[in-house]
């Protein structure tokens, strides 16, 4: 069972990436109808992983894995708890200007979006990767014991 939930707790995480990534190179490209659908479902998908994540992360922490002691009291641990925290807030910023393209784009509109503001998402969602990133070096540290 162990076993079972670290993967599927990975696999939630890897979701993540690609999600943004995709999102990424979505938003490099000239801002469509199409494109603007996916970048709605894309976002869903995001924000269904990152539940997973939270949801799958404390199961292993209270019943699958060293117990929840050892992860409250891992300084790596709690840092990539406050990165997972941090990068969740940064993302409702996408995720509002996502949803505000839902009326036109249910109407078979190209949503209006100014070019500063494409790129003021690209650079959201550059540092969401980034504290993913950082999010896996503290995992692995806090799964070594480190900061302890």
């Amino acid at each position: 069972m162990t076993i079972t939930f670290a993967f599927l707790h990975h696999l939630a995480f890897v979701a993540l990436f690609v999600t943004l990534a995709i999102e990424m190179i979505l938003l490099r490209q000239p801002l469509t109808l199409e494109s603007a659908r996916r970048l709605q479902v894309y976002d869903g998908v995001y924000g269904a992983a990152a539940g997973a994540v939270l949801i799958i992360g404390g199961l292993r922490v209270y019943f699958f894995e060293k117990g929840w002691y050892y992860y409250l009291t891992n300084h790596a641990f709690l840092t990539k708890m406050a990165i997972f925290v941090a990068v969740g807030l940064i993302s409702i910023i996408p995720t509002i200007e996502f949803m505000r393209w839902r009326k036109e784009t249910r109407a078979g509109k190209v949503p209006q979006v100014d070019p500063a503001k494409i790129q003021r998402l690209r650079k959201i969602i550059h540092w969401e990767l980034v504290g993913l990133m950082l999010m896996l070096l503290f995992a692995a540290w806090a799964a070594r014991g480190a900061f302890r």
